[in-house]
């Protein structure tokens, strides 16, 4: 089985979906209500295992309620946590989360500032072996010791690229894979044009480098080649989680030694699924969903 290691956020979402996003102070009533894991490096992790991949994640978490649910949530879901690390006295993360018929989201986050960012503990936690690593930049010393840990073994390090991305600078020079989301790319270039952006990431650190764009698809760069892979055509229900699928499925296959073209229509694949899904980590896909909807897609082409 495929191993991937992700490292960043773990939290818990309560989710509301509501008719429209609230503009004004006042009390409003959701139609429907759930409270799911999330967390980008947690998603993705729970989305490895979804498709077949061996999943652990390394987070730093508090000694708290929260976190309990977190954990148990994850080893539910198929997630090793032996390198979910829970700090005495601190407090784990949670989101508020407005969905609205649209499938648009909007979140509210807290973190606790007190826990420890240091990441010494999680280089010498590590497993011997793993196929590929996968890290966010909400936990920039643990994507750091991820990415440089993953350069050294010669596998796949994946950096899910998303703002504030410069906090996580030296991950950002150490990953081998650099996925982008399109506010991502904007933060780091300072600017909307996404198409320079993307050049001058590219030229700037040498890795593969790809901006997610929604429903626009997927733009990449490597070296001198270049590509794009269009996004599937889906009624969306709820975006929540689908850029976290996306990033454990790219990781995943890059792990399984798929060339990135693939990897990428095979990741596009199972973040569309979600989108058409509204029960959380409930919804991700199985891998033969996945690969049956890229054949239907193709067949349909």
């Amino acid at each position: 089985m495929t191993r991937i290691v992700t490292a960043g956020l773990a939290v818990v979402d309560f989710v509301f979906y509501v008719d429209e996003m609230p503009r004004r102070a006042e009390k409003y009533r959701a139609r429907e209500a759930q409270i799911t894991g999330g967390g980008c490096a947690a998603n993705a992790a729970a989305a490895v295992s979804r498709l077949g991949g061996e999943a652990l994640l390394a987070t730093r978490l508090g000694d708290d309620q929260v976190g309990d649910m977190i954990v148990a949530g994850l080893d539910a879901d198929g997630v090793d946590c032996a390198l979910a690390y829970r700090f005495e006295g601190c407090r784990s993360s949670f989101s508020s989360v407005l969905v609205d018929q649209g499938g648009e989201r909007q979140i509210v986050n807290f973190r606790d500032h007190t826990l420890p960012m240091d990441a010494d503990w999680l280089i010498a936690a590590l497993p011997n072996h793993f196929d590929a690593a996968l890290a966010d930049t909400r936990w920039p010393e643990g994507a750091a010791a991820l990415m440089r840990t993953a350069r050294e073994r010669g596998v796949p390090g994946v950096l899910d690229a998303e703002a504030p991305v410069m906090d996580a600078e030296e991950a950002l020079r150490l990953a081998s894979h650099l996925a982008f989301s399109a506010q991502g790319l904007r933060d780091w270039a300072g600017h909307g044009d996404l198409d320079a952006a993307l050049d001058a990431v590219a030229c700037e650190t040498r890795a593969f480098v790809c901006v997610t764009d929604g429903a626009r698809g997927v733009f990449w760069i490597h070296g001198q080649a270049s590509g794009f892979e269009p996004a599937y055509q889906i009624e969306a229900v709820d975006t929540l989680g689908a850029g976290d699928v996306w990033h454990g499925a790219f990781a995943l296959a890059l792990g399984e030694k798929m060339q990135p073209a693939p990897a990428i229509r095979f990741a596009n694949s199972a973040a569309a699924l979600k989108c058409t899904r509204s029960n959380g980590r409930a919804g991700y896909p199985r891998r033969s969903e996945a690969e049956n909807f890229m054949k239907e897609a193709m067949t349909c082409s």
